[in-house]
This record gives structure tokens, sequence and C-alpha cells, in this order.
């Protein structure tokens, strides 16, 4: 179902329609809506085109969890147990 934004909403913004898709998958990501891949299709971005265009505005590219934070935490434990 595509989405229509007026070129005079879209004056009003300050954004070409490129921009306002690049922003609206920006903020979609951002949000925890789309995961990157995703996101980056929607900017028509390849990955790291995605991931410099979040960076320049500081939005988080990789966000762990908790869960990866306990597996990173047993991996180290696992390589002092090694020594």
């Amino acid at each position: 179902m595509p989405v229509i934004i007026s070129d005079e909403t879209l004056a009003q913004a300050g954004l070409t329609e490129r921009e306002a898709v690049v922003e609206i998958a920006c903020r979609l990501f951002d949000a925890g809506k789309l995961h990157l891949w995703p996101a980056a299709k929607m900017a028509g971005m390849s990955r790291i085109e995605f991931e410099q265009e979040l960076m320049s505005r500081k939005i988080p590219v990789y966000r762990p969890t908790l869960e990866d934070l306990a597996e990173d935490v047993a991996t180290l434990e696992r390589l002092r147990a090694r020594e």
C-alpha cells in the first residue's frame, strides 16, 4: 500500500521525496520497527550506506541485548578457563 505525502507537506518539512523515505526508514529502524536490512532496502540503500546514514544521525547501528552480554561474558569465562 503506497503512502502519499503531498508536495506541500514535503516542502514544509524541507525534504525531498528521497530524503523523506530515508528519514522514515531511519525512524522505523531507531524505533525497533524494522531491522537493519529491511530499513536499508526501504531507503533504497546498501546495508553499508544505511549504516553510514544511521551513524551520521547518531542512531546506534548495533544494539546488544542482555542475552548478547550474557553470551559475551560466558565466552570470556571459557577463554579465561583455558589459560
